[in-house]
């Protein structure tokens, strides 16, 4: 257990385009325990492990998850290993989407191995940002296309 025994569960991701996928998983990220603290990843972040620039700002996207009643801090995830991010905040669980389940999520290894969880919950099955952003580039071509006419 993490400060005066209270829960410390954390949280990261790129939270672009705030959907109701990315609630989902702070609600059930915050049902786990005591606090809630959320990361966010950074524009350079971003750019460097999804070879794109997201939609919003970091500090727009900051903005959006610190006001959901769910999350209690909300920190900058500036390194895809998660382990330093882990150690410094003193985190019990660490709370990642189940379309993850296969991958080799960062910091893991580490939650493990010192005796911590880590709980993978439901993806939203159809909502994601990567799917918002096919939606809107569609949109946008569509609405040029009819300009043509």
């Amino acid at each position: 257990m993490a400060r005066d025994g209270k829960i410390i569960v954390y949280a990261a991701g790129t939270w672009d385009m705030f959907h109701v996928g990315h609630l989902n998983i702070l609600k059930g990220a915050k049902a786990l325990g005591d606090i809630l603290i959320v990361g966010v990843s950074t524009d350079e972040l971003v750019r460097k492990y999804k070879g794109h620039h997201p939609l919003l700002s970091y500090e727009d996207r900051y903005a959006v998850v610190a006001a959901c009643r769910y999350v209690d801090m909300v920190v900058p995830q500036r390194d895809i290993e998660k382990e330093d991010q882990l150690q410094k905040l003193d985190v019990d669980i660490l709370v990642v989407g189940d379309d993850w389940w296969d991958k080799k999520v960062k910091g893991h290894a580490y939650m493990v191995g010192n005796g911590r969880r880590v709980i993978y919950l439901p993806y939203t099955e159809g909502r994601s940002s990567t799917a918002l952003r096919q939606s809107l580039e569609r949109f946008y071509e569509e609405q040029k296309g009819a300009e043509r006419l």
